[in-house]
């Protein structure tokens, strides 16, 4: 069972990672296309990581509506805890 703040954190360590998005300026409100420069293509590579983290299929319908931070957080919340 993993919660929402370790979640988060992952979430966090990946934007970091991944897209060089400083983790201070991460908020869960934070916009990923406006706030932190996510385009399509980061997003497909932020969907891997994920399904990495998650060991889970991430079907592109479950993510196809996320925004923001806390929107991937309750996704990857789902994957894991509700499987």
């Amino acid at each position: 069972m993993h919660s929402q703040e370790e979640i988060y954190s992952k979430v966090v360590a990946i934007l970091e990672e991944l897209f060089e998005v400083d983790a201070e300026s991460v908020t869960p409100e934070s916009n990923l296309y406006q706030d932190l420069d996510i385009d399509s293509i980061d997003a497909v590579d932020l969907v891997v990581e994920l399904k990495r983290y998650t060991g889970k299929k991430i079907q592109p319908d479950d993510f196809k509506q996320v925004r923001t931070v806390q929107d991937v957080v309750t996704e990857v919340d789902k994957l894991l805890n509700n499987a």
